[in-house]
């Protein structure tokens, strides 16, 4: 008699009906989708609008499933991929530059199963399309940065110390570094001896002298450019990595690549232009002492004669009103460690709420504290490129935006949190409060390759890979039934049943399924099979022993038991290092055969076990069918 717990029938029961449901959602396919939202200053999304699309697409005679308001968004959706291209153009056509109009898969699934936290899996960029891009860092504003530092650093020292300066300023000479032109040979020996000594990662030398003019060059070290370089790379892809999830992408693909470009690929994604807003934008904010208010006659005078004091710089606001503004910024984007949307109590407008550092949170404190009543601006600064072609090659150059978005009077001190208004809309709000809070990119990157794979692709890729896992499947399962006859058919229905629990197991943690993860489900259904195998070979070898049928089954499982975990622990190994170590495709076909691993060991040993004793376990046997 069988002495199988009933614990572990339950156990059993409750894996095939997770495996069920938690596998089912996969059955809905998605919908081909247009998405559209508004852009800034456009008119938001409402019926009149939907209308009005509704009717477009009627009259271009493109076949539509359904046009609706979900938010602040407008959804379309469409029978296949070329009906949904077709339908995207007769949308930009009609709307313009207003609005973003992006591809989108509309989930299918039923409510029912969404609220027990069942859904599909994601589609990795090989089976659902997406973009790719090819970045690259630009260094050079990093350095150029860093430089301008160490000049108001030595220029702040030579005051200090009363050395006579001509001038302190970069050199127009690639390699010079910091220029600093003195009076005489004694005050540039003491500006070495000072700047050799606060600045350690500065190589200083002498310059030529003429007259009363002494210069002295004071370098970068390489070490210290070396150090730069790996630390811009790796912010950037840090920042690069919490933009990206804000924008709701499952598992995209950011690396390295070579010393000065990084790779990102984004699943899903047709219409790269919202996420190169994002990934690209280099937006941060400064404080700085405000000269005046927009458009008071000193600034106004300074834009119409470009006559500009020297303290002071000039810029505008959105509305194009000119601003005098201080060069020094009280702190910037970089000591910012939160920041979050929010309305203005006092006057209802959109704003920033915005956390610094506790250097940041210093600064901000005793400048606050001394300039009470005195204005203050914000300056959102913001990098894109510009293309263009000279003599047939292809150049893109660097263009930085100042904007004052706010310049008020300070009421009282503040320092560690405060908020930031002036903002033009709720959205305007939200989406500085997430370039804000994912941090600054340390230098600007240029988009130099983007590729978009068509869904049309990835379907195909979907197609093979499905008849890849079916053909594997029916395969194994033909095998295993001729050849271990009763067993073998136990041993299929639990195949079929891993199979489920592993698409169970994905689709409920959110693992994005590509074709080396598809790979990885097929290497699974190949390997499951070898444990039946060891336990059937056991039973047969018992029952060659002369053991009665139910010693054999009990004595097949206890003694394969060993070989089975000692064979699934190694592979499990290899596993987790492909997981933890590897990156985008790697990574994925590691996940899955990890998953896949883990719900092998439990069907082909705990499920089989649990149907044969079903079938033997209250029956006189004389022999076996295996």
């Amino acid at each position: 008699m069988s002495d199988f717990p009933r614990w572990k029938y339950a156990l059993v029961v409750l894996a095939m009906l997770f495996g069920i449901v938690y596998a089912l959602p996969n059955a809905f396919l998605p919908l081909k989708a247009v998405q559209v939202s508004a852009n800034k200053g456009s008119a938001p999304v409402d019926d009149t609008l939907r209308q009005k699309v509704a009717d477009a697409l009627a009259r271009d005679q493109v076949a539509t499933g359904e046009v609706m308001v979900q938010g602040d968004q407008l959804l379309a959706t469409f029978p296949n991929a070329d009906v949904q291209k077709h339908g995207a153009d007769t949308i930009k056509a009609l709307l313009g530059d207003g609005y973003t109009v992006a591809f989108k898969l509309q989930s299918t699934v039923p409510r029912w199963l969404t609220m027990i936290g069942a859904d599909s899996m994601p589609l990795g960029l090989d089976l659902q399309g997406g973009v790719h891009f090819l970045m690259q860092v630009d260094q050079s504003g990093v350095v150029d940065k860093l430089e301008n530092s160490y000049a108001d650093d030595i220029r702040n020292q030579l005051r200090q110390k009363d050395i006579r300066y001509e001038s302190v300023a970069r050199s127009a000479v690639a390699g010079q570094g910091i220029v600093t032109v003195l009076r005489s040979s004694d005050d540039r020996s003491k500006a070495a001896d000072l700047i050799a000594a606060n600045s350690p990662d500065l190589s200083v030398t002498d310059g030529p002298s003429t007259g009363d003019r002494y210069v002295l060059y004071a370098a970068i070290k390489p070490a210290k450019l070396r150090e730069l370089s790996l630390g811009t790379i790796k912010q950037n892809l840090g920042t690069l990595r919490n933009r990206i999830n804000a924008l709701g992408v499952s598992e995209p693909l950011i690396q390295q690549q070579g010393e000065n470009h990084i790779v990102v690929e984004l699943a899903g994604v047709q219409d790269p232009t919202e996420a190169k807003k994002l990934i690209g934008a280099t937006a941060t904010l400064e404080y700085r002492p405000g000269i005046g208010y927009p458009g008071d006659p000193r600034a106004v005078e300074a834009a119409r004669t470009g006559s500009i004091p020297p303290d002071a710089n000039l810029y505008y606001t959105s509305n194009q009103a000119p601003v005098l503004v201080g060069k020094r910024p009280i702190v910037t984007g970089d000591e910012l460690i939160n920041a979050s949307s929010g309305v203005d109590q006092n006057n209802g407008t959109p704003s920033v709420n915005v956390t610094l550092n506790a250097s940041g949170a210093k600064k901000m404190q005793e400048f606050t504290n001394a300039n009470v009543g005195k204005p203050m601006a914000v300056l959102l600064i913001n990098t894109e490129y510009e293309t263009s072609t000279v003599n047939g090659k292809v150049t893109r150059t660097p263009k930085t935006t100042y904007t004052v978005i706010n310049d008020a009077t300070i009421q009282s001190p503040f320092g560690k949190e405060f908020s930031t208004n002036g903002l033009g809309s709720p959205k305007e709000a939200s989406d500085l409060a997430l370039l804000l809070k994912s941090g600054s990119l340390a230098a600007p990157m240029d988009i130099v390759e983007e590729n978009v794979i068509g869904p049309s692709l990835g379907q195909q890729n979907i197609t093979k890979g499905f008849d890849a896992v079916m053909l594997g499947l029916l395969l194994v399962l033909i095998c295993a039934a001729v050849y271990y006859k009763l067993f073998g058919l136990v041993a299929d229905i639990a195949l079929f049943f891993n199979l489920l629990i592993l698409v169970a197991v994905m689709s409920m943690i959110g693992v994005t399924l590509t074709m080396p993860g598809i790979a990885g489900i097929v290497l699974t259904l190949g390997m499951a099979i070898d444990a039946n195998v060891l336990i059937c070979e056991r039973v047969r070898e018992e029952l060659r022993n002369g053991s009665t049928p139910h010693a054999a089954i009990h004595a097949g499982y206890d003694k394969a038991w060993a070989t089975i975990l000692d064979a699934n622990v190694t592979h499990l190994i290899a596993a987790l290092a492909l997981m933890t170590m590897g990156t985008g495709a790697i990574r994925g076909f590691g996940v899955t055969l990890c998953i896949g691993i883990l719900t092998s060991m439990f069907t082909s040993v705990v499920m089989t076990h649990a149907f044969t004793a079903l079938i033997h376990g209250r029956r006189k046997l004389k022999t076996l069918s295996v």
